[in-house]
C-alpha cells in the first residue's frame, strides 16, 4: 500500500524534470558554433569510448593544443588562386639570354665618317694665333757682373749669354772675363749655333776666341746645353784649338727659392785641357775648378743685386806653373755684384 502512495510522487518529479531539461535545451540552441574548426568535435566523442574524457572547453574553440582547420579559414581558394595566376604565367616567352649576350661593338644609329668640312666647321682657325716657329726673337743674360775680393787686388769679372732666332734654330753668344787691379787678364767670346733636340736641350756649334791671356787663339766649339734633371742649367762643350790643343768645359748652376725674390744660386765649372801650354799657364788633364755661391734678392725679375763667395783651385800641371810664377793654387774670394736680363 505505500508504495502504490509514492508512485504518483515519482511520476510528478519526473514530469519536473523533463520540463527543466527541454528549457535548457531551448535555451542553448541560439549558440551556433558551426564556424568553429571543433564542430565536428561532438560526432568524434560520441565515437569514443564512454571512458575517454571530452576535451576541454578551451581547446574546442581554439585553445592550446586544439587542431586547426585550414580548410574552413578558406586557405584552399587563395592556393588554387596563386597556382592559377603562377601558371598563366608563360615563363618561355621571357627573353632571359640578354643579359648574357656579347657587349653591342656597333652603334644603333650609324656614324657618319669624320671629313676635313667637320673638322674645320667645329674648330676654325682664329686671327692672331698662327705657329710662331718662324718668329724671331732675343734674349741677353748678364748672370754675373760683380766685384771680387782677391789676393792679388780687386776683381771685375763678368759672365754673359744671350741668343736671337727662333723656337728650334738661334744664335748664342758667350762671353766670360776677368780684369785685376784694371788689367784684363782673362777674356773670351764664343758664337755659336744652337738646334733644338727636345723640349730642354740643345745641340751647339760654333767658335771660341780668346783674347787673354796671352796672344788671341781661336777654337772650333761644339757641345750640349739645356736643363738636366728639370733644374739645373748645364752646359758641356768641347773646344779643338790651334796647334792640336784640346780642351773641355763643364758648367752648371741651380737656383733654390728661399722666398718669391730671395734666390740661392750655387754654381760650379771644370776645365780640362789636353797638353801643356806654358805660355797660357794651362797644364794638362783637369786643369782648375770655381764653385761659387750667390744669395740674390730680385728688386724685379729682370734686376737682382747678390752677395757672395767663390773658391778657385788649380790641380795637376796648371797648379805647378802657378807656383813657378809665384801664385796661390787655390783662393777663396768674397763676391759681390748684379744680375739683369732683358
Amino acid at each position: 500500500m505505500t508504495s502504490r502512495l509514492f508512485r504518483p510522487t515519482l511520476i510528478a518529479l519526473a514530469v519536473s524534470l523533463g520540463t527543466v531539461t527541454a528549457g535548457m535545451a531551448s535555451a542553448a540552441e541560439p549558440m551556433d558554433h558551426s564556424m568553429h574548426s571543433s564542430a565536428a568535435a561532438p560526432a568524434a566523442d560520441e565515437a569514443q569510448p564512454a571512458s575517454t574524457t571530452k576535451p576541454s572547453s578551451a581547446k574546442q574553440y581554439g585553445g592550446e593544443g586544439a587542431p586547426m582547420d585550414h580548410a574552413a579559414m578558406g586557405h584552399g581558394a587563395m592556393q588554387s588562386t596563386q597556382s592559377g595566376q603562377m601558371g598563366a604565367m608563360d615563363h618561355s616567352k621571357m627573353d632571359q639570354g640578354g643579359a648574357q649576350d656579347a657587349p653591342r661593338t656597333t652603334s644603333r644609329t650609324p656614324i657618319p665618317v669624320l671629313t676635313d668640312a667637320d673638322r674645320e666647321a667645329a674648330f676654325p682657325p682664329l686671327a692672331g694665333h698662327a705657329v710662331h716657329d718662324d718668329a724671331i726673337n732675343s734674349f741677353f743674360l748678364l748672370d754675373q757682373l760683380e766685384y771680387q775680393a782677391a789676393d792679388e787686388g780687386s776683381v771685375l769679372s763678368w759672365d754673359a749669354s744671350g741668343w736671337i732666332g727662333g723656337d728650334i734654330d738661334r744664335l748664342w753668344l758667350r762671353s766670360e772675363g776677368e780684369r785685376t787691379n784694371g788689367v784684363t787678364e782673362d777674356a773670351e767670346i764664343q758664337a755659336l749655333w744652337g738646334h733644338s733636340i727636345g723640349p730642354w736641350w740643345d745641340v751647339v756649334g760654333g767658335v771660341r776666341q780668346d783674347f787673354k791671356p796671352s796672344s788671341p787663339q781661336t777654337w772650333a766649339a761644339f757641345g750640349l746645353q739645356g736643363m738636366a734633371l728639370y733644374a739645373f742649367e748645364a752646359e758641356a762643350t768641347a773646344f779643338i784649338g790651334e796647334n792640336g790643343q784640346t780642351a773641355a768645359r763643364l758648367e752648371g748652376d741651380y737656383d733654390i727659392l728661399l722666398t718669391n725674390r730671395l734666390i740661392l744660386q750655387p754654381t760650379a765649372e771644370v776645365n780640362f785641357y789636353g797638353k801643356n801650354d806654358p805660355a797660357r799657364g794651362i797644364g794638362s788633364g783637369l786643369a782648375n775648378t770655381e764653385v761659387g755661391l750667390r744669395l740674390r734678392y730680385e728688386i724685379r725679375r729682370e734686376f737682382a743685386p747678390y752677395i757672395g763667395v767663390t773658391w778657385n783651385r788649380a790641380y795637376g800641371n796648371t797648379a805647378d806653373l802657378l807656383r813657378e810664377e809665384g801664385g796661390d793654387v787655390s783662393e777663396a774670394r768674397f763676391v759681390a755684384g748684379i744680375r739683369m736680363w732683358f
